[in-house]
């Protein structure tokens, strides 16, 4: 697997300050998307042990609060079986932070029987705080929106989704569901 980019404290991509990697590669080729260098899988650089490695000491800080995967996809089967032990890995030595995941596919595309769904799929579920799922649609772009570029965007618990075994929302901090560009 490749990575496209890591952006160390982004605080454009989930809750507070993130290390953001960047993986490579996308077949869904969305039209309107923010990140079209990204979609070719061979875009970018190995995502190496040393890699690896480099994203776990950006969030050692107390400050970092969490990682975020975007793409390219990383709903992507081969990226799915590169991130898959890096994701635990995150998520073992920093359980009090959280891990967002961007996709372009919906929910239901990663459950058992959907055309995402890999023997990595629950793996890197069960590591995440958050999801974001749905392509960007560009008829559907709302620049109000926080950490989603289009209306149909969804942002899903992910323990609380997979516990009760549907679609639950993420909900922000009061202070911003409640925020109007009125």
């Amino acid at each position: 697997m490749n990575y496209a980019t890591i952006k160390y404290c982004d605080v454009a991509n989930g809750t507070g300050v993130r290390t953001v990697l960047f993986v490579s590669g996308c077949r869904l080729h969305c039209p309107f998307c923010f990140n079209e260098a990204a979609w070719n899988f061979h875009a970018g650089t190995p995502f190496t042990k040393d890699v690896e490695d480099t994203i776990i000491e950006s969030l050692k800080p107390v400050y970092i609060d969490g990682l975020s995967v975007l793409g390219g996809e990383p709903t992507e089967p081969e990226n799915q079986e590169g991130l898959v032990d890096f994701m635990e890995r995150v998520h073992n030595l920093f359980p009090q932070k959280s891990i967002w995941m961007y996709t372009g596919h919906t929910w239901d595309q990663l459950m058992p029987g959907g055309c995402q769904y890999t023997p990595f799929t629950m793996r890197i579920l069960k590591t995440l705080d958050v999801l974001v799922d749905g392509p960007f649609i560009q008829a559907q772009k709302d620049i109000t929106l926080r950490f989603r570029g289009s209306a149909n965007q969804r942002l899903i618990d992910v323990p609380q989704s997979l516990a009760q075994n549907r679609v639950i929302l993420w909900h922000d901090d009061p202070l911003f569901d409640s925020h109007t560009w009125d």
